[in-house]
């Protein structure tokens, strides 16, 4: 695997190397001792899958608050997503940045996000399935979020005629330190 740290400390951008012949490829998308020599959180305690009908459909920004806050590992299966992150870690030198780059089906690549940031998507395709690798438990009463259009941030998302976003996500605060 490739790794490439973004703008945000601490977050990368994977991509796999596949091995081809004559079948297609063999590719690697996770190995527990690659992502502890980058620094990486290896423990993987819950996958999570995302199926959303409709292009323009929009999840987040959300996150997990103390003492449970988790690191997740993102790959588009199916279609394509424009995948966000806000460093809401009020120590990192990057707090209040924000990353996004297009993870689709074709480039396979994967976004690690540590914790203590937020993560949303808009799907850039009907029938996108996004795959989630989670280092946390869910923990309903620490889920949280912020606006996906907060103005402290500012993510420049995709032009789309018709978002779906849920009433839970539409409604989230804007940030507040």
């Amino acid at each position: 695997m490739k790794f490439t740290e973004t703008k945000l400390k601490g977050a990368y951008v994977i991509e796999v190397e596949p091995i081809a012949d004559e079948r297609g490829f063999f590719a690697r998308s996770w190995c527990q001792k690659e992502f502890a020599e980058h620094g990486l959180n290896p423990n993987l305690v819950q996958c999570n899958i995302s199926f959303n009908l409709k292009k323009g459909t929009l999840r987040g920004m959300h996150y997990q608050a103390k003492p449970r806050e988790e690191a997740k590992l993102v790959r588009c299966v199916k279609g394509g997503i424009y995948d966000a992150i806000i460093d809401l870690r009020p120590n990192s030198p990057t707090f209040k940045e924000w990353f996004a780059i297009e993870l689709n089906s074709e480039n396979r690549k994967m976004i690690y996000i540590p914790e203590g940031m937020a993560h949303g998507c808009q799907t850039l395709a009907d029938n996108t399935e996004v795959f989630y690798q989670m280092s946390e438990f869910y923990y309903s009463e620490l889920a949280r979020g912020v606006r996906w259009d907060d103005t402290n941030f500012s993510i420049d998302w995709p032009e789309i005629s018709q978002r779906v976003i849920s009433e839970k996500d539409r409604n989230f605060p804007d940030f507040v330190l």
